[in-house]
């Protein structure tokens, strides 16, 4: 217990003296927006919005922040004193919750205007505001804001998220759709016609009546989903050109995809907007799903079922070179066959500087050999390799077993180090339980980047500390890569993260609740308590999420 105490004294000695030394802008970011960095994202080059963001290593980042002025007059500042109010006497409303410092939110600043500029004739309907998260934190906070710029859609003050590109022209498609009736009524062959030519996607739905029950089930249908346009009619000359039979039990459904080879899929579950959606989020994809900057959004908003769980992105990964690709892919795309609805397929072409080379480093895959990894998702992060030759029927005995829960994880380490005696302890994916998980010994861990300013700020005040608490047997103070390393009992919540593992209670917690709070600089008697924020240096008890690549894509 002596060991614990002097840990969390001189742990908040020393972090208040960083503090008091560090520039105002790393302070105000260690204190207002520590919370704000995505929970599941420790290999940060999903990270948005950070000050040492460096836009060359972005790579879903399609803009530049803007040098020229920029025409706002359309877009509503709101704050916590007339947030409640707005969305009151407005019942669309789209908010983005943005960072003055954040270069994505300056890169979407002039298209989020444009839009505005653009919606404003239908003013009566919709709005578009703004809310500087940094300084309306509690407003941020209720609604979860993790990262920044966070979109939130609100109709009738209920919000759901924008998860679009970050464009005037996606944005204001968008909105329009929202703002449209959910079902559109096609009642003549011409109309039909129009869209089996025109659209890429859509739903129609056969029904005895416009209107009505099922009606009413397939407009709920099409607020949750958001990238493809719903039609009903009860016209059998329009059923028929979509091959529905029109002498069949209504009402019938069918997904239109104009770019598969199986053009049509028919929908047999039962007439629920809950259970259309669920259809629909499982087969509006392709078989096989390529990834680029344009694709990854509807990649990796995709739930599918696995086990009865929904989680996201449960995939089957093929990395391949671009010059092996025709060799390789017919072999991935038959297999993927068998697992239509049960997992997402993705081609990712490894040697694409722009997104396939960082994925393959996100996953600790090097050189140019053809691999294949199936991903958890977001709940746990875990990935598997394929071993052995990539055919059809290897592929598809690893996506059962992977379906099965058969495979054991893979995790990114760099190799043990040869000397390990200085006051900080470097600890790697293959050493951690030796090091940090030994029973016998209380244990603070700093999960860092290299390349993360903030970490580089606090490195001083950690070696401080190690120095400091060096002659306490029972206690380790210790720092790992998070980008190099991996260890499923030490999950990170952005850099830097510290984690507190308390001696003999390390095989039933990840880590032990130990909350720390860091308060600001009061430089104003009219600070308020809500001023006086806590920095997340992460001492807290509850299973971090897990590592997660598609948020902020």
């Amino acid at each position: 217990m002596r060991s614990r105490s002097l840990l969390l004294v001189a742990l908040a000695t020393l972090l208040l003296h960083a503090s008091a030394s560090a520039s105002d802008d790393d302070l105000d970011y260690l204190i207002d927006n520590a919370d704000d960095i995505p929970a599941n994202d420790p290999d940060g080059w999903l990270q948005e919005g950070s000050p040492d963001d460096d836009d060359d290593d972005d790579l879903f980042h399609h803009g530049q922040a803007q040098d020229h002025p920029i025409d706002e007059t359309h877009v509503f500042l709101l704050s916590a004193a007339n947030f409640s109010d707005f969305l009151a006497s407005h019942r669309h409303v789209m908010v983005e919750f943005y960072a003055p410092w954040c270069a994505h939110c300056q890169a979407l600043a002039p298209d989020y205007a444009a839009a505005a500029a653009d919606l404003s004739p239908l003013a009566h309907e919709v709005a578009l505001a703004k809310v500087d998260a940094t300084e309306d934190t509690d407003l941020a906070q209720k609604y979860d804001v993790q990262g920044f710029p966070t979109i939130l859609f609100f109709i009738d003050g209920v919000p759901k998220d924008y998860n679009g590109a970050r464009t005037k022209e996606a944005i204001v498609s968008w909105v329009n759709k929202k703002l449209a009736p959910g079902v559109q009524n096609i009642t003549t062959v011409d109309e039909a016609e129009k869209i089996l030519t025109g659209e890429d996607k859509a739903i129609l739905a056969v029904l005895d009546s416009l209107s009505g029950a099922h009606s009413d089930e397939i407009a709920a249908a099409s607020r949750l989903e958001d990238a493809i346009n719903f039609y009903q009619t009860s016209n059998p000359d329009v059923a028929k050109l979509f091959h529905l039979d029109p002498a069949a039990k209504r009402p019938s459904l069918v997904l239109l995809k104009k770019q598969e080879e199986e053009k049509l899929t028919f929908y047999d579950g039962p007439f629920k907007a809950s259970a259309i959606a669920d259809f629909v989020s499982a087969n509006k994809l392709p078989l096989v799903n390529t990834l680029t900057q344009e694709t990854a959004p509807s990649i990796f908003d995709n739930p599918i079922k696995k086990q009865a769980c929904l989680i996201d992105i449960a995939s089957i990964l093929l990395f391949v070179v671009a010059n092996e690709s025709s060799k390789f892919l017919p072999i991935f795309k038959e297999a993927s066959k068998s697992f239509k609805g049960k997992l997402l397929f993705v081609f990712v072409e490894r040697d694409n500087e722009e997104v396939g080379e960082p994925v393959a480093n996100y996953f600790g895959i090097t050189g140019q050999e053809t691999t294949v990894l199936a991903y958890t998702g977001n709940e746990d992060a875990r990935k598997f390799f394929l071993d052995g030759e990539i055919s059809v029927e290897n592929i598809k005995r690893f996506a059962e077993d992977f379906l099965e829960e058969k495979l054991t994880p893979f995790y990114k380490s760099e190799p043990v180090p040869e000397s390990n005696e200085g006051d900080v302890k470097i600890v790697v994916g293959k050493n951690l339980d030796q090091i940090v998980l030994d029973e016998s010994k209380d244990a603070l861990l700093e999960i860092y980047a290299p390349w993360c300013g903030h970490c580089q700020e606090l490195e001083p005040t950690y070696n401080k500390l190690g120095k400091h608490l060096r002659g306490i047997d029972s206690l380790v103070i210790a720092k790992m890569d998070g980008t190099a390393n991996e260890h499923p009992r030490a999950k990170p919540d952005g850099f830097p993260t510290i984690l507190f593992y308390p001696a003999g209670k390390k095989s039933f917690e990840p880590h032990a609740s130990i909350p720390f709070k860091l308060k600001r600089p009061d430089s104003s008697a009219t600070k308020t308590e809500k001023d006086q924020s806590t920095a997340s240096t992460n001492l807290r008890g509850e299973r971090s999420s897990g590592t997660n690549f598609k948020d902020e894509l």
